[in-house]
Order: C-alpha cells, then structure tokens, then sequence
C-alpha cells in the first residue's frame, strides 16, 4: 500500500490523515507535512492513524517528536489511535507512547470546535 498524508479537517481542527506504512522510508514525509500545517499557525492538530496499516518504531519516534514539537509551538494536538488497529495499536502500547503523545480512540472522541484547549 502506497503511503499518503492527506490534508483534512477533523472536529473543526486542521488534520493530517496517515494512509499506509509509517516506517523509516515515510516517517520523514509525516515531519515535513507536520512542519508544513505548524507553519500557518493553526488553532489545534489532529493526526488520524486510522487507516494506517503498519507502524515501525521509526513511525512511533516520528509521533513522540510530532507530539513534542507542536507541544512547543503551544498548539493542542489530538492522534487518533483506535484500539481496533492492532498494526498502529500494539508500538504505541509496548512503547507507552500514550505519556507522551496525546491519543484518543476515536474522531468522536476530539471535542468539537476550535477554541484552544486546556493545557495541563
């Protein structure tokens, strides 16, 4: 499966969606898409893995530094990770990524609109 990242809206925030392999060969292409969205100042991100098909360890750092990097530019990210994706599910459990990168099962599970979000 050819890897894409596709810009979309989800939940009225500015969303990258992940389709295929997040591996050492299409990690780069999600930090460059990542870079290209922080650039215009949104209000909040979301990364959609939901139809990602597969996720290396080279996938999982691209996240932790996805999430590290909006973080610093004060901008609420949500990646949507849903339990029934076993292939982006199990490196994001083994690696307790959920600590560092801000994950919620599902779309629905983002709160609507754009206002910024608490920060804890």
């Amino acid at each position: 499966m050819l890897f894409d990242v596709e810009r979309t809206t989800v939940a009225g925030r500015p969303a990258l969606t992940v389709r295929g392999e997040l591996d050492i060969a299409s990690a780069p292409d999600l930090a460059v898409a990542v870079e290209t969205v922080l650039a215009a100042g949104p209000a909040a991100l979301v990364v959609d893995l939901t139809p990602t098909v597969f996720m290396d360890s080279s996938g999982a750092r691209e996240l932790v530094r996805t999430a590290r990097k909006v973080a610093a530019a004060g901008v609420p990210l949500h990646v949507v990770a849903p339990e029934a994706n076993r292939a982006v599910r199990l490196p994001i459990d083994l690696l307790e990524l959920g600590s560092v990168v801000p994950l919620v099962g599902s779309v629905s599970d983002i709160p609507s609109g754009l206002e910024r979000e608490a920060r804890p």
